[in-house]
């Protein structure tokens, strides 16, 4: 077979699963010969480098499509307070469509703690599947997000005992074992208690695409040695508009949310003053988040969020925030 076909065929069975595969095929088709290597190596990858499509679990940390968002669903499971996300196949929100990260709410003492993970029925840090984690203070008010690999050379885990994720041994001895700080959000206290949604600010380190890496490590080298985060960027969530005849703060949706909740939210990028030249458009909107049923949500994202990102930065949203609202 040749490999053009033979990557073909293995792109559309890849896209038709609707759970992350367990690559035994690729494997296979690898080890038939050196041609087919490379075409599986090809497509491990990356599937349509900057596109912002997501094939492979490799997908889950790059950016979204900078031209149109990518929709997706959270289910959530509030007996065991687990949370599902899946892409969107279908415009119908009962559709689960393709499953792709799942996360489990944790309390450690008055913290709480969400474990992301690409398995649905295994959730916990000493998992293989483990992909990150989401840790918020004693108010529930600010959340750091963490990833399981770096996000660039030289980056340093996590001090925490919690950073120490494998019990007795490695996944690979060349991927470190812990907890790397790649975002932070932050919900703003509204000690005189008047009308409006939570206020929400997120910074995080976004993750470049594939295609551009090389062009940019150079100068994601430099901000590494200056000490700055390559990729930083700094979100805001919308102010919304009060509606006198409807008597509520309304945001444009575009029909993806429709049921009324303080969980909803609308983020925009901000002009970052610590980063020289830093760009920002407060009218895009970058991650969109909000309420069509009872334990049903929209998240509608584009880059340079990845969906691991937004999925974190939604999962705040969730639980009660003290003299926020």
């Amino acid at each position: 077979m040749l490999p053009e076909l033979l990557g073909e065929i293995m792109e559309r069975v890849e896209a038709s699963e609707d759970r992350w595969p367990q690559r035994q095929n690729v494997v296979t088709c690898a080890c038939v010969c050196k041609k087919w290597r490379e075409a599986m190596r090809e497509i491990v990858r990356a599937s349509s480098p900057g596109s912002g499509k997501i094939t492979f679990p490799s997908c889950l940390k790059q950016p979204g499509p900078s031209d149109f968002p990518n929709h997706c669903i959270i289910k959530r499971c509030k007996k065991n307070s687990t949370f599902y996300l899946f892409l969107s196949l279908t415009p119908s929100f009962t559709d689960k469509g393709k499953f792709l990260l799942a996360a489990r709410r944790y309390r450690h003492g008055a913290h709480i703690e969400y474990i992301i993970s690409l398995d649905a029925d295994d959730l916990s840090q000493s998992s293989n599947a483990y992909v990150g984690k989401l840790s918020s203070d004693f108010l529930g008010t600010n959340f750091t997000i963490y990833d399981s690999q770096p996000p660039h050379s030289g980056a340093k885990p996590s001090s925490s005992r919690t950073s120490r994720r494998f019990a007795s041994k490695r996944i690979s001895p060349q991927v470190p074992a812990g907890n790397f700080e790649v975002g932070k959000v932050s919900y703003k206290f509204n000690l005189l208690k008047s009308r409006g949604p939570r206020r929400m600010v997120c910074s995080v380190k976004c993750p470049l695409p594939e295609e551009r890496a090389d062009k940019h490590l150079d100068d994601s080298k430099a901000k590494i040695a200056e000490g700055a985060a390559p990729g930083l960027a700094i979100l805001k969530n919308k102010a919304p508009r009060w509606h006198e005849h409807l008597q509520c703060w309304c945001l444009n949706f575009h029909g993806r949310v429709t049921v009324a909740s303080v969980k909803n939210f609308q983020l925009a990028a901000t002009v970052d003053p610590s980063q020289p030249g830093g760009k920002g458009d407060e009218e895009k909107v970058l991650l969109q988040f909000g309420k069509v049923g009872d334990d049903t949500f929209t998240m509608d994202y584009r880059s340079p969020l990845s969906p691991y990102l937004a999925f974190a930065i939604c999962l705040t949203s969730f639980g009660t925030k003290l003299a926020c609202e």
